[in-house]
């Protein structure tokens, strides 16, 4: 079955919030075939602007009302995923699955591990916070430091919580945002869901049966790619 069509843009949070309950999964920039991006579906001019039109505003929104997870899952690309498919998106990577039991297997970096077990301890650590407390300061590590976090999204271990504003020694604004992060499980409780109760195969068929009822055939194999990975 073929996606539905946006007829009309997308031009307030709850707009948005009704189209990702009918979609499951929304990438902010386009991704998959033939289905919906958050900056397709949105007037341009809106974007950036900080008011309470600005996507850009609401991709930190959807975490922090728990609406919707949201996280660079697939390909290192931001995508939000609905409350409702999430804890199905989470066993189908392999979120349930012990992390140090999969590092001792050689299935997980050790940048990686460090990293998850310092974001379970602190739940919403923004990022350079994050890379000061692992020891990933330091330029050469950025690298290292980045592979592990896209490390953790892929795998369903973490999710982006949310903004931070950055300020300067004199405490004045400076920059971009800083990301901040917190584990799935914790998302997850915190948004009041549970974790799904099978196995991963069996979540990434449910999830297939579910994109395919209202994705375009295109996307459905895209998304059974990312998940044979």
């Amino acid at each position: 079955m073929m996606n539905p069509s946006v007829r009309e843009p997308i031009e307030t949070y709850k707009e948005a919030c009704l189209l990702m309950e009918k979609l499951g999964m929304l990438p902010l920039a386009p991704l998959l075939p033939d289905h919906p991006s958050l900056t397709a579906v949105t007037p341009e001019e809106n974007w950036h602007t900080g008011s309470g039109t600005d996507p850009w505003q609401w991709r930190v929104r959807f975490p922090s009302e728990g609406d919707a997870a949201y996280g660079k899952f697939f390909r290192k690309k931001a995508v939000l995923v609905h409350r409702d498919w999430y804890p199905l998106l989470h066993a189908a990577l392999g979120g349930a699955e012990d992390l140090r039991e999969r590092y001792t297997r050689g299935l997980l970096s050790r940048e990686a591990l460090v990293l998850y077990e310092i974001i379970r301890d602190h739940p919403g650590i923004e990022t350079r916070e994050l890379r000061s407390v692992s020891g990933m300061k330091a330029k050469e590590q950025k690298n290292a430091f980045d592979r592990g976090l896209a490390e953790l999204q892929e795998r369903g271990a973490i999710v982006i919580s949310g903004a931070v504003q950055r300020l300067d020694a004199s405490g004045e604004k400076s920059g971009w945002n800083s990301t901040s992060y917190e584990t799935s499980e914790n998302w997850m409780r915190q948004s009041g869901l549970a974790r799904y109760v099978g196995n991963r195969e069996e979540a990434r068929l449910r999830l297939l049966e579910q994109a395919e009822r209202i994705w375009s055939p295109a996307a459905v194999r895209w998304l059974s790619k990312e998940l044979s990975r």
